[in-house]
């Protein structure tokens, strides 16, 4: 008995040991939900940049880093309950999420109030790092994406009477719409039709009617993929056939499994593309599908390049002091798959989109458009 004992003490031990050394970090993505592909994507990234920095010997002084992936469901109250869980629970040294705008805007400020650094790999509302100094993001912003959508339609496509619909009640849907509103009417063009839906909506045909009726050139659709097919076959069930712009909500495979062949003449803002020959990008690529079957989307990126900045930070502080880290993050100069990234004084960062064209069923590289 003295000998199981003294062999159970010394387990007890050697894991207290592993778990004094191991830095956690949390991550939180939806899994489940209405952009349950976005989470799963999201939670891929993270995890493969893990295992590549315990690989390699950890964050500093050989203290391997631990990832608690939390499931946000896509829901405000969720998220906050899982970032709530994260820090007073789990004790984590800092956050890698989340994905919806929505949610991070509820999450934010409880990492903020407690003094726990976090990365949204792709929050674009631009309010998300105004909530303090201890929130960043790897994406762009809606401005700047709306604002490239907009430049795209009027002078790429040449279209010159916009219409937009979007989820009212989601905060990234409607920032893409504004920002697009806007910069279309600077540039000189008219949008004739501004129209929201409700969330969790599957018939539009009544916005989309009312939209037609001012015959645009252009759809500017800025919602999630999930809806964007629905709607794209709705409109060309009423006879629209103009191209259909959006954001990045639109990357998921299951947009075509959605919309089929309704989406075609569709163009969308992204971060970055599959076909990029930079070979930090085929290297990620090449490592991705490798381990998960799959092409990367920008999800997946993003998720993969908000750890790299986060671990970086992490690294070069020599600390999982909140502060410390936050310091760090203000710094950063990397090179990550979706470009260099620098950040500005709202800790959003410096970095250059692209237009993915739909084209027989795949998404093609279209463009890079610089900030």
């Amino acid at each position: 008995m003295r000998k199981v004992a003294f062999v159970l003490a010394l387990a007890i031990l050697a894991t207290s040991l592993v778990a004094a050394q191991e830095i956690r970090v949390g991550g939180v993505g939806p899994v489940t939900g209405e952009a349950a592909t976005f989470g799963i994507s999201t939670k891929n990234g993270i995890m493969l940049a893990a295992e590549e920095w315990n690989a390699r010997g950890g964050l500093f002084n050989n203290r391997r880093v631990r990832i608690i992936f939390e499931d946000d469901k896509g829901d405000p109250a969720e998220g906050a309950t899982v970032y709530t869980k994260l820090i007073q629970q789990d004790n984590v040294v800092a956050i890698i999420g989340t994905v919806m705008s929505k949610v991070t805007l509820a999450g934010a400020p409880i990492a903020q109030a407690n003094g726990i650094p976090m990365i949204s790999p792709t929050s674009t509302n631009e309010r998300v790092t105004l909530v303090g100094d201890y929130i960043y993001r790897a994406c762009f912003i809606d401005p700047f994406q709306g604002t490239v959508g907009a430049n795209f339609a009027f002078n790429e496509l040449k279209a010159r009477n916009a219409a937009t619909l979007f989820d009212i009640g989601n905060d990234y849907t409607k920032g893409l719409a504004e920002n697009f509103r806007a910069q279309f009417l600077k540039l000189g063009g008219k949008v004739v039709a501004f129209e929201g839906h409700p969330a969790g909506a599957t018939d539009f045909k009544a916005q989309l009617t009312k939209i037609l009726a001012n015959k645009p050139d252009v759809l500017y659709v800025p919602n999630y993929y999930n809806d964007v097919g629905l709607i794209a076959k709705q409109a060309r069930e009423l006879g629209f056939n103009g191209p259909m712009v959006g954001g990045d909500g639109w990357d998921s495979p299951d947009l075509v499994k959605i919309g089929g062949k309704a989406v075609e003449n569709g163009f969308f803002t992204n971060h970055y593309a599959a076909a990029d020959p930079r070979p930090i990008v085929q290297e990620f690529v090449k490592k991705y599908k490798a381990k998960f079957g799959a092409e990367p989307d920008a999800l997946a990126t993003l998720a993969y390049d908000a750890a790299y900045i986060m671990f970086d930070a992490i690294r070069r502080a020599g600390s999982t002091r909140g502060s410390a880290i936050r310091d760090a993050l203000k710094t950063t100069n990397l090179d990550v798959v979706s470009g260099k990234v620098t950040f500005d004084s709202n800790r959003n960062p410096i970095k250059s989109a692209v237009i993915i064209e739909m084209k027989n069923g795949q998404q093609v590289y279209r463009s890079t458009v610089n900030p």
